[in-house]
């Protein structure tokens, strides 16, 4: 018999990622989708027009070097131009460090539960995840993290705010950590939803960044300015480091609408800062809201909350869509809610005073 070719046998383990779905029509009913952690707000001023712009230009390739965008960032975050690697997004950021710096066999320790893509990159890499469990209050348990570095070890995420969970590391945490994990280790900042932290000892990424050799933050334009659909992420990191993640990064990743937009978008802090005030102000409100109504979740860093359900996951998705909301449900442990919209905020919160804890 003829043999067929076949992918290599990692690939056969590498988990499913579950996108957030939309919510189910409802007659009369307007509906939110809270699934997903988008921006509920449309794009800052000026970045529809400069999208708009760069679309006439379609048919030529986009900058590979995202020199604009390296020079944007630079002066927004006082780095070198050198420090910068830019990608599809922060996720795939993650899928480029883990292959640039994991043989096969290779060690990753994040905590779990954590960043859905993280377990699935670092298994395409035909690397091994080293899951350790968040802490009963939804925090990275630091300690046991540190714990888990091997000689094998290469990599270790850090993911803060967690996604799904909520909290976020402090940056006494954070230094007492980097203290424990090996010099060779590369520790990965994980910064998705970092304009959304409100906390007392907060992590100075930057700051952190410039003081160690392996710490590289990873950074998106997909949450706090709104550009889930375009794919914009970013790394901070030392130069060698940043060369690394260019060297594996995909020719002409970055689309020049995507370019263009993130530059605009760079250019509309001020507009940027008032959105993201607005999204906190409806995530404290929504945290009050159901805690009043019995629940006890952990704190809420990002833009979005997260329920521990247990069995009862798939019935309480159900009730939210009942009500015209659609979660993130993640099977047999709890649900993570976007905060969206107030008027979908309020039946998130409705949703905890019927669905009892």
């Amino acid at each position: 018999m003829a043999q067929t070719p076949h992918p290599r046998s990692n690939v056969s383990a590498i988990p499913t990622y579950v996108p957030g779905k939309p919510p189910t029509p409802r007659p009369g009913l307007t509906t939110f989708k809270l699934s997903s952690n988008e921006n509920p707000y449309p794009p800052l001023p000026g970045v529809v027009e400069a999208a708009t712009r760069a679309a006439g230009a379609m048919n030529r390739y986009p900058d590979m070097g995202n020199a604009e965008l390296y020079a944007a960032l630079a002066e927004s975050l006082g780095v070198p131009v050198d420090d910068l690697a830019a990608a599809t997004g922060s996720v795939a950021l993650i899928y480029q460090l883990v292959g640039a710096f994991c043989d096969p066999g290779d060690e990753v320790v994040h905590a779990w539960r954590s960043f859905e893509a993280y377990p699935i990159a670092i298994t395409a890499a035909a690397a091994t995840s080293v899951k350790v469990p968040v802490l009963p209050d939804g925090r990275h348990d630091l300690d046991a993290m540190a714990a888990a570095v091997t000689d094998r070890t290469r990599i270790v995420l850090v993911c803060t705010p967690n996604n799904p969970t909520g909290p976020a590391v402090t940056q006494s945490e954070l230094d007492a950590f980097l203290a424990k994990v090996p010099s060779h280790v590369l520790v990965v900042v994980d910064e998705a939803y970092v304009e959304f932290v409100r906390m007392v000892d907060a992590v100075d990424g930057l700051a952190t960044y410039r003081s160690h050799d392996n710490v590289v933050l990873t950074r998106t334009f997909s949450k706090a300015y709104g550009l889930a659909g375009f794919r914009v992420g970013y790394a901070v990191a030392p130069a060698p480091i940043a060369a690394a993640l260019r060297a594996v990064s995909l020719p002409f990743g970055v689309s020049s609408v995507a370019q263009a937009a993130a530059v605009a978008s760079l250019a509309a802090t001020d507009e940027l800062f008032e959105r993201v005030d607005a999204l906190v102000t409806e995530r404290d409100r929504v945290v009050a809201g159901v805690r009043a109504a019995g629940w006890e979740i952990p704190d809420a860093q990002g833009n979005f909350v997260w329920f521990e359900l247990g069995g009862r996951t798939a019935d309480f998705a159900a009730a939210a869509d009942e009500l015209g909301i659609v979660v993130r449900p993640f099977a047999g442990e709890g649900a993570r809610v976007s905060i969206g919209e107030p008027e979908g905020n309020d039946r998130v919160i409705e949703l905890a005073r019927s669905f009892r804890p």
